[in-house]
């Protein structure tokens, strides 16, 4: 037979829902602060490290390294990507529009936010989707900034109540 809810929860009802709560209270504070419409990618890519902090705070991927590591990655990766597309556009050299240019570039950044993670012991994956969220949307320093706080106040909440969550995966 199917079943619809998962096992532990019957056992750790408190704990589910004090985790999944702190996860919300974490977005609720970065959309807040951000503008959430133009900053929609890289509020994503926070929301899945919530999701992984919060479900799964005793898995190697939440370790602060991880956490801020690949963060770290992320935005540098995504910051010299914009700005490489930035100049490209600037420069009028016109194989392709624009846009493509846009595209092309955040793709370049997934792809080294990925390799540059991989080769510094720093995976995690929402991070790749910052690089790319800051070639399409609008860059700026308030959002890194927002980024950089909300990764290190979740890392911080998942080192001091670790001992008192379980991985609900």
């Amino acid at each position: 037979m199917m079943r619809l809810f998962d096992e532990k929860f019957k056992e750790h009802k408190t704990e589910y829902f004090l985790q999944c709560s702190l996860a919300m209270v974490s977005m609720a504070i970065a959309l807040v602060i951000l503008d959430a419409v133009s900053n929609a990618a890289i509020l994503g890519a926070l929301g899945a490290s919530s999701f992984i902090i919060f479900t799964m705070p005793h898995r190697r991927v939440s370790n602060a390294r991880f956490l801020i590591g690949g963060y770290i990655v992320g935005i540098a990766v995504g910051t010299l990507c914009y700005w490489s597309n930035q100049l490209l556009a600037m420069s009028q050299i016109e194989f392709i529009s624009e846009s493509e240019y846009t595209v092309f570039f955040a793709g370049i950044a997934v792809g080294l936010a990925i390799f540059l993670m991989v080769i510094t012991d720093t995976e995690h994956p929402p991070a790749a989707g910052v690089a790319m969220g800051l070639v399409l949307g609008e860059w700026n320093l308030q959002a890194i900034g927002v980024v950089l706080i909300g990764i290190a106040y979740m890392a911080g909440m998942r080192k001091l109540l670790k001992s008192y969550m379980i991985d609900l995966l």
